[in-house]
């Protein structure tokens, strides 16, 4: 399984951004679909997920109100719109796979993409 992040960038805060994960190599519906982020210095959290129903949706506390994820499974794309940014988001965002056999959406993800990185300026 392959998967490639973008549409990171510099925003300034309370702007929007919205990033993409293109999954390949194998159904695209075999996995739950997840985003997680790692600031500077800081372990990497939880941010956003989705099953691969797309039904089922989970978020952090932090984000919940302002970041909203969604799947296209026809695209093998996952999407996370994330509005109010503000500084303390600023990080290299992460899309992850997890086999959807496993349930709970937060951790234990098997595949992993290179990252985009966010910058939220005050």
């Amino acid at each position: 399984v392959q998967l490639q992040a973008s549409g990171g960038g510099l925003v300034q805060a309370g702007g929007s951004l919205r990033l993409s994960c293109v999954q390949s190599g194998r159904p695209f519906n075999y996995y739950h679909m997840g985003w997680f982020r790692q600031a500077p210095g800081m372990e990497r959290e939880f941010v956003a997920a989705v099953a691969w129903s797309g039904v089922r949706r989970d978020y952090a506390a932090s984000v919940k109100g302002r970041f909203t994820i969604s799947r296209n499974n026809a695209e093998n794309t996952v999407y996370l719109q994330m509005n109010s940014l503000k500084p303390e988001d600023t990080a290299v965002y992460y899309c992850a796979a997890k086999w959807k056999i496993h349930n709970g959406l937060q951790s234990d993800y098997d595949y992993w993409g290179q990252g985009t990185l966010v910058t939220v300026s005050s």
